[in-house]
């Protein structure tokens, strides 16, 4: 006779399988996804990435869909994954997310992964803007002078990582001066002081970077404790990992949370 412990499993699984498949339908058509353009080649990978993606990932946590495809932006802009990045720039246009946020999501990725992926993201990222109509330039939503951005960027430096942050730029040896001073002019006074996105949304960009880069478990490690001083709880840090996870892979999802538990233990 059958395990009816087994039986009543897999009945459940069964039902669970099909809302995760009416799911995946409704919210593609609800973030009007274009079909994706392996159906017909592939149509089990799709079926079964889909699925995955739409019908359980995407549902997963209490961040707003906005904050999600800006998560997913800014993976795709990490790996410069174009169409991907031109997929999810115009679900997040679809979801009303203004396109002046939009680049202030790109340009936040630049300290972090270097100029050239930045600007190659921008490139295709204007000419669908061009198509749609947005006319650019888009205005500034610069904040610094040239004269203060240093001291801007130590004051949201600091905001982020505590006081030692003023410890860390008057105590370096004079060969590494240099790297202090530009990070705090450059990522946090050019960048960080932007308008459009706070604190909260940027740390949160930063730490899925971090873990799609992989290699970079001591900053994963700071920028967790940044995350906390801004307001974001682990529950958050989690629900942005998993998020990025279809786009990201398994073992640099495994360890950012590796990093988030060490950090913020149990």
């Amino acid at each position: 006779m059958p395990d009816l412990r087994i039986l009543k499993i897999a009945i459940f699984q069964e039902g669970e399988n099909m809302e995760r498949i009416e799911r995946s339908r409704s919210t593609r058509k609800l973030l009007a996804v274009k079909e994706n353009p392996l159906l017909n080649s592939d149509p089990d990978f799709t079926a079964i990435t889909d699925n995955f993606v739409y019908g359980e990932v995407y549902h997963h946590g209490k961040l707003d869909s906005q904050m999600k495809e800006l998560l997913v932006l800014i993976v795709s802009c990490t790996y410069q994954l174009t169409e991907s990045l031109l997929k999810h720039t115009q679900i997040a246009l679809h979801l009303g997310v203004d396109p002046a946020i939009i680049k202030e999501a790109i340009y936040h990725c630049t300290p972090y992964i270097g100029i050239g992926k930045v600007e190659q993201s921008l490139a295709a990222v204007n000419q669908l803007f061009l198509e749609k109509g947005i006319s650019l330039p888009l205005e500034s939503r610069g904040t610094v002078e040239e004269n203060d951005r240093f001291l801007k960027g130590m004051e949201t430096r600091a905001a982020i990582f505590g006081a030692g942050t003023y410890t860390a730029v008057d105590r370096a040896s004079d060969d590494l001066k240099h790297i202090q001073e530009y990070l705090c002019g450059y990522c946090f006074g050019d960048f960080y002081t932007r308008e459009g996105l706070n604190l909260k949304q940027r740390e949160l960009l930063t730490l899925c970077m971090l873990a799609a880069l992989g290699g970079c478990e001591s900053q994963v490690k700071s920028h967790i404790k940044g995350n906390q001083k801004v307001g974001n709880e682990k529950s958050d840090m989690i629900e942005a990992i998993t998020i990025c996870m279809p786009y990201i892979g398994f073992p640099r999802t495994l360890n950012a949370i590796a990093c988030i538990n060490e950090i913020i233990p149990e």
